[in-house]
């Protein structure tokens, strides 16, 4: 495994007349740079270097990067579903696999084409517009791809007490634990929360960590500054009841008593949604308990595989984000100007189309920086 130099990359977006949209060309002629990934410094230590991320200035608003994307998805793809086990064996939980090819688990065989798996953010599924694109790109690439959903997920109710939350690396560890039983080459990608859990984990687990090299996308790594940011105007009248509404009907619907009911009846933000029901049923003893325990970016400096963070500095979601203090020199962070929260969205301006593969692209880019098998 190539060993990481630690840098902090910042897009610049293009101001100028002539680059106020990105043309297929451009883009094509970038990739084509960004497939071999190595750049020298002066230390001849190869460094991660990715395709910028240069939308043009119509586009760059933090808030039409977040909402826009879904609405220019790809068509889902046909997915093959596994139902298994949660890592308390109390819930089932769904694994959408889009394989690249049959996979024989019969007889303890181990599949040697690679596995990208994804753990998605806050009430995300296999649908989201983020997995359906990622799926796609890492098919074309010949690997297989899964989303292995948290509990409560991907149509899939939770049977026991336990929802998910962003600091549970032992159902991380164990969902990779269970794939390892028959692919041999994974690799994870997390985004949102599911990025935040991800990247906590690799810290957690160091060189023990079930997959090769990782990528956290969007991720709230300090979950206090993230949970104050949802407070705001916009936060707090769009992106809260968009989130919060079918978590609630979640909890509704689990067994919960008529106090509980109530308080989560009345609930219109996020952090005490977090105090009311997911500190007390994750062992934690108030929301600032959970997102102190629960944030990825104390454990940063521990993480001994491959880890690419990608972070908007306009994402309205996420807060503060980590720096070059706050890492080990295996992370690798990717700081741009524009992007929003999972957005990433670009318009090719020779094909006349909006498109969301930069985030899948540079996914690609750097698992084959990291030696993924072919």
């Amino acid at each position: 495994m190539i060993s990481q130099l630690k840098q902090k990359l910042k897009s610049k977006s293009k101001t100028n007349a002539d680059t106020t949209s990105a043309s297929a060309s451009e883009i094509e002629a970038n990739n084509t740079e960004a497939a071999s990934a190595l750049d020298l410094n002066d230390s001849d230590e190869a460094t991660f270097s990715p395709t910028p991320f240069n939308p043009p200035f119509w586009l760059t608003n933090p808030h039409l990067q977040t909402i826009l994307p879904k609405f220019f998805a790809p068509k889902p793809p046909q997915y093959r579903r596994e139902i298994l086990r949660d890592s308390l064996d109390e819930s089932d939980v769904a694994y959408d696999f889009y394989d690249a090819h049959p996979v024989d688990n019969t007889d303890d065989k181990v599949e040697q084409t690679p596995l990208v798996v994804l753990f998605h953010g806050m009430e995300g599924s296999s649908d989201s517009h983020y997995a359906r694109a990622l799926a796609h790109q890492i098919h074309a690439q010949g690997w297989h791809f899964v989303v292995a959903h948290f509990r409560s997920c991907g149509g899939i109710p939770a049977s026991g007490r336990v929802f998910y939350n962003a600091g549970d690396t032992a159902e991380v560890h164990h969902m990779l634990q269970t794939l390892r039983q028959h692919y041999q080459n994974i690799y994870a990608v997390g985004v949102s929360l599911g990025g935040n859990a991800l990247a906590k984990y690799m810290g957690e687990y160091g060189e023990e960590a079930c997959c090769e090299a990782a990528v956290s996308v969007s991720s709230p790594v300090d979950m206090s500054s993230a949970a104050m940011n949802m407070q705001r105007f916009l936060g707090q009248k769009i992106y809260t009841p968009y989130l919060l509404n079918p978590i609630i009907k979640k909890a509704l619907g689990n067994e919960i008593s008529d106090a509980e009911i109530e308080a989560i009846k009345a609930v219109d933000r996020i952090s005490d949604f977090d105090n009311i029901f997911t500190a007390p049923r994750h062992g934690y003893r108030s929301n600032n308990d959970y997102y102190r325990r629960a944030s990825a970016l104390p454990h940063l400096t521990d993480v001994a595989k491959p880890l690419l963070l990608i972070s908007a500095m306009d994402d309205p979601f996420i807060g503060f984000t980590a720096t070059e203090n706050d890492v080990s020199e295996c992370v690798t962070l990717l700081d741009t100007d524009h992007g929003g929260h999972i957005g990433y969205l670009r318009y090719l301006s020779e094909q006349k189309k909006f498109d969301i593969n930069w985030i899948p692209e540079t996914v690609v880019d750097y698992f084959k920086f990291n030696g993924i098998a072919q």
